[in-house]
């Protein structure tokens, strides 16, 4: 039996002996008084909790204090206090579980609150998550959740469960009307989220090693190991900071072939295989400022990899479809050359117009875009010569219909978790910023590995939904 199931036996067990023990008592005595007493408690604190989320959904900001105010001192004293803690973690836990049935995931949360809430209101998304996930077996959470919670460091660190929110106030050095107002604010916010697509399992009904997902897309295997990611990581920070071209180059040219050699021995294991793996999705963050253009950046690099990048601007993520080991490698590019191209433009300074007014903001907008735009060319004249230079290496007739077949397969899988996507073209109005752009990617240490398919026709452009 699950975690969750044994919890929910317990519930139902624990609310049938209140029964029996209200009973055996008879009607009027002191237990069910306080019963009685406990249930007006339990409906007065989730129409306060409901009278502040309408307050705050309406920017009511004065009935949004009386409220908070109220719940911060409710009748009952402690036994009010515990109350108010449990309808809210209730309430918090209900629509996380609603929201991974809504396509969402831990990292997906946390930068959504992030960007519309803030540090602080994130930090209680992450401990709501925490609270949440234990419900599940390990064996029944897919890698990729227990990588992401591991990296947000979602985890039950307080000791009593009545209380957990006093302990979050605490740690944070907030006062009570603080804690329950940055609950209430993200209480409001999960509810309004959309559905998105599902990118696998959701936790309770993974099972580890096998293959999974949603819409036909599945988890896979096949991703890069983590000894060859390490070296290529290592590779890159050194490429990013070193100030001689030459040396940057030589480090990021043995990065590439490092995960050039593994993508064409990967394709062709896996095209022997009886077990096969298909295409996953995945979301990479694109925060601001300038996300357009780091949209653009990112998907002509997924273009150059056999990926499909697909904006969704309202949530601040790409989801890039392919294989696993192609998205490692279009995720580890994106980073190094976004790196590089911040450190070009934050070098180029800020710019005026002649009559003194920043266009510093445009300028960059235009730098990056074009950067972006110069990057794909390069992209593409680099794919037509490792294309050919793989197939040569490989020494096997079959890669270039495996490939074709894999690039095949990423196509269908975008049309399956995308079935409207809209394209849309971004582009740069400061000359000089488009100039400065152009010349920066002409610099840009460019690949972490070699392409082996076809070159990508796509324009430097985004896809949006």
């Amino acid at each position: 039996m699950s975690t969750r199931n044994r919890e929910k036996r317990r519930a139902k067990q624990k609310a049938r002996a209140e029964r029996g023990r209200a009973a055996a008592a008879g009607p009027g005595s002191r237990y069910d008084r306080e019963r009685e007493q406990r249930e007006l408690s339990l409906r007065s604190a989730r129409a306060l909790i409901a009278a502040a989320l309408d307050a705050h959904d309406q920017g009511d900001d004065a009935a949004l204090a009386n409220h908070l105010a109220s719940l911060a001192t409710p009748p009952g004293g402690a036994g009010g206090h515990r109350i108010v803690n449990t309808c809210l973690d209730s309430l918090l836990d209900g629509l996380v579980e609603m929201l991974w049935e809504a396509g969402w995931q831990p990292a997906d949360l946390h930068r959504v609150v992030s960007r519309r809430a803030g540090v602080r209101v994130a930090a209680l998304a992450v401990d709501a998550i925490a609270a949440q996930m234990r419900q599940y077996a390990p064996s029944t959470v897919d890698e990729r959740w227990t990588g992401q919670l591991r990296a947000l460091d979602a985890t039950v660190w307080w000791d009593d469960d009545d209380h957990w929110l006093d302990a979050w106030g605490t740690r944070h050095g907030c006062g009570r009307p603080e804690v329950l107002g940055d609950a209430v604010e993200l209480v409001n916010l999960l509810r309004g989220l959309p559905v998105i697509q599902m990118l696998g399992p959701v936790p309770g009904t993974a099972r580890r090693g096998g293959a999974g997902g949603a819409g036909g897309v599945g988890s896979g295997s096949g991703g890069v190991d983590q000894g060859l990611l390490d070296k290529v990581r290592a590779l890159l920070a050194k490429a990013e900071s070193t100030s001689f071209a030459e040396e940057a180059e030589a480090l990021t040219a043995k990065a590439q072939q490092l995960m050039a050699r593994h993508s064409i021995d990967e394709a062709l294991l896996a095209a022997q295989r009886t077990a096969t793996v298909e295409p996953i999705g995945r979301r990479i963050g694109i925060d601001n400022p300038y996300e357009a253009a780091k949209a653009i950046l990112l998907n002509v690099i997924a273009g150059a990899n056999r990926c499909h990048a697909v904006w969704a601007k309202h949530l601040g993520s790409s989801t890039v479809v392919g294989y696993p080991s192609d998205i490692d490698a279009v995720e580890l590019l994106y980073t190094s050359l976004l790196v590089q191209a911040t450190t070009a433009m934050t070098h180029a300074g800020t710019r005026q117009d002649r009559h003194g007014r920043s266009r510093t903001r445009s300028f960059r907008q235009s730098f990056l875009t074009a950067f972006a735009t110069r990057i794909g060319e390069r992209l593409r004249v680099a794919t037509e010569q490792a294309s050919a230079q793989a197939v040569a290496e490989a020494g096997d007739p079959r890669l270039l219909p495996v490939l074709a077949s894999r690039d095949e397969s990423v196509r269908a899988a975008v049309a399956a978790m995308f079935p409207e996507i809209v394209e849309k073209s971004v582009s740069g109005t400061d000359r000089e910023g488009l100039a400065f752009g152009r010349a920066a990617a002409d610099l840009a240490t460019l690949r972490i590995r070699d392409e082996v398919a076809g070159s990508s026709s796509a324009p430097a452009g985004s896809r949006d939904r």
